[in-house]
């Protein structure tokens, strides 16, 4: 396959072109890797690619010097999917990798600081303002030297038996569940026939956060790419309440998107739609089901932290040219008219706009 060499000549870079013959040797790499994180798959290039317009690259160490010789099969030891993110709005920028939760390398440790290296020099080629990796767990590098770390994934390790989850449970936590169920809130499970519905609640409730929303395709993408997404649908007779798509991992159950009407919250619905999700992955025999990333002491912390759910940290790590590692993080004050204006936008038209605004914010 053709591939560009890079200073390490056990390191080669992977572009859009190379990815479809390579898919099985990442597959195999991120298998060996032993991460239980479907987030983390390389698999999600191209699905980043096809919906949001992200320019992907991939940098694979492979177990010896690139050769033109397409006769000489290479294994790859440890890759580090990246995707560039372009816009007029907001710039450019290279992470690893955008809307999921982790990032950086995977496979051998040893072979990470090489990759790092390499993805600092492709990040220059490219003239991005920054190099964002969305590491689990802190990696020293001197080319890393900013992180940002006030937000941690919340995860909560499941019992053998959806009983012994109930009996976890607070007091306050089973009667909100029990009230969604006595107003007659039903779910069901699906997958592509369920889009529609997920979607339509999922532009309303960015819409009430002040959030550009993500494009329909995106989803569509996830449940092409990954036979293991479900859709979970939250109904009070015909009408869909909340939403929410799940991966189900080796052993992990992560919900990369989820959402509910807030004029419906007096149902609990949001509540009937979490315990359906943690059902669900006992059932299939998860050990751990991940509620995703929050800010500490944020009101979506505290609602995972109800569940029982753990904080584990969050390190995202930066090679800055330009700007701040902050500069599009959603605390930063110059958005906050912005969003408040996005608040009161009609949701027909915050549907038009935002996937064309979102696909710059990684």
């Amino acid at each position: 396959m053709p591939q560009t060499p890079c200073q390490d000549s056990n390191i080669q870079l992977l572009t859009a072109e190379d990815l479809p013959d390579a898919e099985a040797a990442l597959e195999t790499c991120y298998k060996a890797s032993g991460t239980p994180f479907l987030s983390r798959h390389p698999r999600w290039l191209q699905v980043l690619r096809e919906a949001l317009g992200h320019r992907p690259f991939c940098l694979v160490a492979c177990d010896r010097p690139g050769s033109h010789d397409s006769s000489e099969r290479q294994t790859y030891l440890t890759i580090l999917p990246l995707a560039h993110v372009r816009s007029p709005l907001f710039g450019s920028r290279l992470v690893s990798l955008p809307y999921v939760n982790y990032g950086g390398a995977l496979g051998r440790p040893e072979n990470a600081s090489g990759l790092i290296r390499e993805a600092v020099l492709l990040a220059e080629r490219l003239g991005v303002r920054y190099l964002e990796l969305r590491h689990d767990r802190p990696v020293e590098h001197p080319a890393l030297p900013q992180a940002v770390t006030d937000k941690v994934h919340m995860r909560l390790a499941l019992p053998d038996t959806v009983e012994a989850l109930w009996k976890s449970l607070s007091p306050k936590v089973r009667n909100q569940i029990r009230k969604s169920e006595k107003l007659g809130l039903v779910v069901e499970w699906g997958r592509e026939e369920f889009l529609t519905e997920f979607y339509r609640v999922f532009c309303h409730n960015m819409r009430d956060l002040g959030t550009p929303v993500f494009p329909r395709k995106l989803f569509a993408g996830i449940l092409r790419a990954f036979p293991e997404a479900e859709i979970a649908i939250v109904r009070l007779k015909h009408r869909a309440l909340a939403a929410g798509i799940v991966l189900h991992g080796s052993g992990v159950t992560e919900v990369p998107s989820a959402s509910s009407l807030r004029k419906w919250n007096w149902t609990c619905a949001n509540m009937g739609l979490y315990w359906a999700m943690l059902k669900r992955s006992i059932e299939r025999g998860q050990a751990e089901f991940d509620f995703g990333r929050s800010t500490l002491e944020s009101s979506t912390y505290r609602f995972k932290k109800q569940w029982g759910a753990q904080p584990h940290p969050a390190h995202w790590q930066y090679h800055v040219f330009r700007g701040s590692a902050r500069d599009l993080r959603p605390d930063n004050p110059r958005f906050r008219f912005a969003t408040a204006v996005w608040r009161r936008l009609p949701v027909w038209l915050t549907r038009c706009l935002g996937p064309w605004i979102v696909k710059g914010i990684p």
